[in-house]
């Protein structure tokens, strides 16, 4: 049975998904009627779909994709000086570069400690996830931000990343 679907790596949630290129539908689930032998037949499924998360990372790495998460601290400069906290941010840049300094020594390289702060005081809404903004390529992203995920090895922590959204510590994590 020949079938238009295929699977595909989502950037934002860094999981798979399927996709019909003739109809430009997509599912998290595997469309209706396709056997599970079927599905492991579509393009992509060797490399999205083996069972293992790890793995999934690994290809998406293996297409120039890295995964990332944040913790951002916005001040009175950034290009949307507002937040799920505060519904207008005035401290200065400067002021914001001292919080994310204080929550950097607390860090101190470790991925929990991260999450935790970044679920507590990041500015961004991916809060609600640790911080993590799952997979991305190289154009989806600002710049510096960009540069700076791509310069880290996977498990390293930034410096400090200055971009018109405010300024962040980045965490690779694939």
């Amino acid at each position: 049975m020949s079938t238009p679907w295929e699977v595909r790596m989502s950037a934002s949630r860094g999981m798979p998904y399927f996709y019909n290129p003739e109809t430009k539908q997509s599912s998290w689930e595997a469309p209706e009627g396709l056997s599970p032998s079927e599905v492991k037949q579509l393009p992509g499924a060797a490399k999205y779909l083996s069972g293992d998360r790890a793995a999934a990372l690994a290809a998406a790495q293996q297409d120039g994709k890295v995964r990332a998460s944040h913790l951002l601290v916005k001040h009175s400069g950034s290009r949307r000086p507002s937040s799920w906290k505060e519904t207008n941010i005035t401290r200065s840049k400067a002021e914001a570069i001292s919080i994310l300094q204080g929550y950097a020594d607390e860090i101190q390289g470790d991925p929990e400690t991260f999450a935790l702060l970044a679920q507590e005081h990041s500015d961004c809404s991916s809060h609600a996830k640790g911080g993590d903004l799952g997979v991305f390529g190289r154009g989806q992203m600002q710049k510096p931000f960009e540069d700076a995920t791509y310069a880290l090895e996977p498990g390293a922590i930034s410096g400090i990343v200055d971009t018109d959204s405010g300024v962040h510590l980045i965490m690779r994590t694939a």
